[in-house]
Order: structure tokens, then sequence, then C-alpha cells
């Protein structure tokens, strides 16, 4: 599964010019990284896609607790990757990907991107990484959730002011501040250099 280098998300890093096709995510194009690139050319722990395929065999990769079963699986922003160490893939102010050592790498970070209503009048979270959990608590559109491996929330931050948010998409991309304000469903964010009124849906709390 491949696609051409001037093709593929200015996030991943690497150069716009050599090679004319490149490994293609597996889902989320524009907000994840193949493992193969994750591996071969972020983290230099392989050479070769063999090498890379030898390690999913050997069971060595894993996305949110779970085997790799393909090397161009889709790591989603802020899911938990191990490749002997646990790392957390995530944007950095020039907007291009990088993982980083995770310190506790047994949850992952979610932002709620929409509700469904189930039958049984169960409530459905889905997250911006693709994946869905059932909830029965009040949790609403734009909030976090910090998730355990098995789907199980550890932690619920709320869309309010005070509470420190990273910026994933739009002209402040890959930067962090503190909500100053909401107001008529946009948020004042405050950066170390002034501020901007953001739609919500740009933004996920930490």
């Amino acid at each position: 599964m491949h696609q051409t280098r001037q093709e593929a998300t200015t996030r991943l890093p690497m150069e716009r010019k050599g090679k004319k096709y490149v490994a293609r995510a597996s889902s989320h194009l524009e907000t994840s990284v193949p493992v193969v690139v994750a591996v071969r050319d972020i983290l230099n722990l392989a050479k070769t896609k063999s090498e890379v395929k030898k390690m999913i065999n050997q069971k060595i990769l894993k996305i949110n607790g779970r085997n790799v079963i393909s090397q161009n699986e889709s790591i989603k922003l802020f899911n938990v990757f191990e490749a002997g160490k646990t790392y957390i893939l995530k944007l950095s102010p020039t907007r291009k990907f990088f993982l980083e050592e995770a310190k506790d790498g047994k949850e992952r970070l979610c932002k709620v991107i929409g509700k469904t209503l189930l039958s049984g009048n169960k409530i459905q979270l889905n997250l911006h990484d693709g994946t869905n959990i059932l909830s029965d608590n009040k949790i609403k559109i734009n909030d976090s959730l910090y998730l355990d491996f098995s789907g199980k929330i550890k932690k619920h931050i709320s869309l309010e002011k005070g509470n420190e948010v990273f910026i994933i998409s739009g002209r402040y991309e890959g930067q962090s501040g503190k909500i100053s304000d909401i107001q008529d469903k946009k948020v004042t964010i405050k950066f170390k250099e002034g501020s901007s009124t953001l739609n919500p849906k740009s933004i996920i709390m930490l």
C-alpha cells in the first residue's frame, strides 16, 4: 500500500524529494503515521520493510497495547506505540509528527468528536482516532478522555476555562496553550505570545 511522496501528508517527517512512492497509512491519512515509517524512518529501529515485518511477526510492535498486524497500520495522534520502548505520537510546533518516549505508557489521550445513541439507550462515544467506547457518563463532544488499553475511562476532562490544550488543526496546529474564555461556542486560547479565538474542534484538552 503506497502513495506518491507528493500525496503524503506534510506532517510526515520526510524530505519532499526522494523515491517516488512512500508507505500509505491504512486509515486517517492526514493524522497518522504508518508503522513502517515510524519504525524505519522516525525511530531508526530498522533499515528495511523486511526488518519491520520480522518485528511484527515477533510481536515486538504494539499500538495501544494491541499487537500490530500490518506494516501500514496507522498510529494516530496521541496513540501509544510500543517498539522495545513505549512512545506517544505527537505533533511538533513545526507541524511534523514525532514519537516521544512515554513516562507512563499505559493510557492514551482521546478527543470525543461525536456521540451515537444505540439500542437500549446506550451512548457510544466516537473518538478522534477512529475508536468507539460505550459510556453512561455525561461526557460531551469536544471533551477529552484518558483511556487504558481495555477502553476504560481513567480520566475525563471537560471543555472548561483554565484547562491546558493542544491545537490539533488550523493555523496554530502543534502549539499548546490555555483556555482563557469560552463564548458563543468558541474558545479563546492564551499562548505564550498573544491569544486567539478558535473552534473547539481544533483543540484537545491535556
